[in-house]
């Protein structure tokens, strides 16, 4: 009889980790991408964002 702790090392992972296809793995990498990509094509879309942001922030978490 099988318990919970040796499933893991049934398919040779001895931490029991699922094992995910290596394009699940770039999420990050791909965000990346695309937000680079979205800053070149729209500059002034991506300013007013960050300068929106800033503002709220800096509203927020102001130190009085």
């Amino acid at each position: 009889m099988e318990t919970a702790s040796n499933v893991g090392h049934r398919d040779g992972n001895a931490l029991g980790a699922s094992t995910r296809p290596p394009d699940e793995m770039k999420i990050v990498d791909d965000l990346v991408v695309y937000f680079k990509k979205y800053a070149k094509e729209r500059p002034q879309t991506l300013a007013l964002a960050c300068l929106g942001l800033g503002f709220v922030l800096g509203w927020k978490l102001k130190p009085w």
